[in-house]
């Protein structure tokens, strides 16, 4: 089936225009989503989703346009137009389409819903990765899952430039998070994350990976970890709904980006990195921990399409 769009109640060719000119999503980014992603059929914790989705309405003062009901039948009803049973969807509430104007409109205009829906191909194993070390430049709010996602942007093709998968986000000397998913250490067989505060995004997956890492009794401590603590860690993995679980081998640095000064103190400058410009500031030692946990959510998503084989 080819990628499906939607748009206010309606099935849209994503490739052609659907929203006006003065939507606000467009004009400002005022607007939040989700990416869902679906295997076997079924919308993989769907309800920690509807969850999260409504508590960044909430947050900047968006009302919802469906209560949690309403968000099951749409993403039901969108699966079954799109008849793919492996698949991402990508869902989007904006405050809607008025007049340009810094203050919120009128209250009789509507958020605008869209969608797309996309097929995802089945993952084998996958090579672990590299991280770029950069100063954090996203703004204080980031457990809300705002379109207003520029640096994060900045940050993963600054990564990408370097040679990396993924950038490593260090905000007042702390490693806290990637740019498009949450960060984990290992460390004397124990899981370390940060703590779901105002500066990370309150990750589905990685809500997942805390129950998994329960159910097979690996300690887990939230804390922020300093750069200077990089050495003693023995595996690094990021986690989202796209990613899984994906180990990383690799950290690299790069001088031009001092993660080290307070990022107030770091000059704006063009970010251009190469990959012959970084140093290699950290390798894995033992993704043994790690390893379990990829197992772990393996046989999850399995039993999940065995069970939507046989209903």
């Amino acid at each position: 089936m080819p990628v499906v769009g939607y748009y206010n109640g309606q099935y849209v060719n994503p490739s052609e225009a659907a929203i006006a000119i003065d939507e606000r999503g467009h004009e400002f980014g005022d607007g939040i989503y989700e990416v869902i992603r679906v295997y076997g059929g079924q919308p993989f914790l769907l309800e920690w989703h509807i969850e999260r989705l409504q508590n960044s309405l909430n947050a900047i003062r968006i009302p919802s346009p469906y209560d949690a009901n309403g968000y099951r039948e749409l993403i039901h009803n969108l699966l079954e137009h799109s008849g793919e049973t492996e698949a991402s969807i990508y869902l989007q509430i904006t405050r809607g389409s008025a007049v340009r104007n810094h203050l919120f409109p009128a209250a009789e205009i509507t958020p605008n819903v869209s969608a797309v829906v996309r097929p995802v191909l089945v993952k084998g194993e996958q090579t672990p990765g590299k991280l770029l070390m950069q100063p954090d430049e996203r703004w204080a709010n980031v457990y809300i899952k705002t379109l207003n996602l520029l640096p994060n942007i900045i940050a993963k093709q600054t990564a990408h430039d370097a040679g990396a998968d993924e950038a490593l986000l260090v905000r007042d000397g702390k490693m806290i998070e990637s740019a498009s998913s949450n960060l984990w250490f290992v460390r004397g067989g124990e899981l370390i994350t940060a703590p779901t505060d105002r500066y990370i995004l309150p990750g589905i997956t990685r809500r997942f990976v805390l129950e998994l890492a329960s159910e097979l009794g690996i300690p887990v401590r939230e804390e922020k970890l300093s750069v200077t603590e990089l050495s003693s860690i023995d595996a690094i993995f990021i986690t989202g709904t796209l990613s899984e679980i994906f180990a990383i081998d690799t950290v690299l640095s790069h001088p031009d980006l001092p993660v080290s000064v307070p990022l107030q103190d770091v000059a704006p400058h063009p970010i251009v990195v190469t990959p012959d410009t970084c140093k290699t500031e950290w390798t894995a030692k033992n993704f043994d921990v790690v390893n379990r946990l990829k197992e772990a959510f393996s046989q999850q998503i399995d039993e999940l399409r065995k069970a939507s084989v046989s209903a």
